[in-house]
């Protein structure tokens, strides 16, 4: 009697077609590369890419659940929170930033800087969509985990105050709201390269005196604001990026509604020459 010689292939299960690893096998953990996922949707928003961007996102998310990379899912529902904020989706923005708190207990992650960024990223989410009371708890939250363990001068920590800062205004809470703004400024200015935060900064206090004061009243202060904040984003530190070309875009309606509307037109014109030679 004679034996055939038996190969793998009569014995082991095949491998699955999407995860590579075989059938009835636990996958194996695989991290998202999220450095280079980071710096590609940069290069995408950059372009104004937008559908780019998406597709992006929702391709590495699944690349994240599949392999079982629940940090990195967290990484990119923070990421999608951010980019449907800034698209004007707040459906999908909302449902992004559940998923993420929905993931901080799991990861065990609760008195991080990540949650902290979390709590930071849902708090704006609410303020952008008209929900300011609902974002100051979360606020709160990053707040105390912030000033625990990040420097004084961490820009994270300024681009908390000034977020924060325009909640408590449109709630009417002027003063808090500027003392936070003068905060933020302080911080900011440590920061090389950071003169786009400190003009945004700038015009977000010229809309909080004008709603605490009124148009006339306190034109003074306004018009000093916003020579601050020009002078800023005339300034030759900053990189002519894409980043630059948002908040250009950000500021010129801004200046718009002041009167400022040569500068205003200017600063569309900035965003639009580098978002054509991207």
């Amino acid at each position: 009697m004679s034996y055939e010689a038996i190969g793998p292939e009569d014995y082991a299960e095949p491998n699955c077609l999407l995860c590579g690893e075989p059938f009835g096998e636990p996958e194996r953990f695989r991290p998202v590369p999220m450095d280079r996922v980071c710096q590609r949707l940069d290069e995408l928003e950059g372009r104004r890419d937008y559908a780019g961007a998406e597709r992006q996102l929702r391709y590495w998310l699944e690349e994240a659940r599949q392999g079982r990379d629940r940090r990195g899912e967290f990484s990119l529902q923070n990421e999608r929170m951010g980019f449907y904020r800034k698209q004007g989706r707040r459906a999908e923005a909302f449902r992004c930033a559940n998923e993420a708190l929905a993931l901080i207990p799991e990861l065990g992650i609760g008195d991080s800087v990540a949650a902290g960024t979390c709590y930071v990223n849902c708090a704006t989410v609410c303020d952008a969509f008209g929900e300011p009371e609902r974002a100051l708890p979360y606020f709160a939250q990053a707040r105390d985990i912030y000033e625990k363990r990040l420097s004084p001068t961490d820009p994270l920590l300024g681009g908390l105050y000034n977020n924060m800062a325009q909640a408590l205004a449109q709630l009417g809470r002027y003063e808090e709201a500027m003392g936070l703004f003068s905060q933020a400024l302080t911080i900011m200015a440590t920061k090389p390269g950071g003169e786009p935060e400190q003009a945004v900064t700038w015009l977000n206090m010229a809309d909080t005196v004008c709603a605490r004061d009124g148009a006339e009243a306190g034109e003074a202060e306004i018009q000093n604001c916003l020579e601050r904040a020009a002078a800023l984003l005339d300034a030759p530190g900053p990189a002519r990026d894409g980043y630059y070309a948002f908040v250009c875009e950000k500021c010129a309606p801004g200046f718009d509604y002041y009167g400022w509307f040569a500068y205003a037109s200017e600063l569309k014109a900035r965003a639009e020459a580098i978002y054509a030679g991207a």
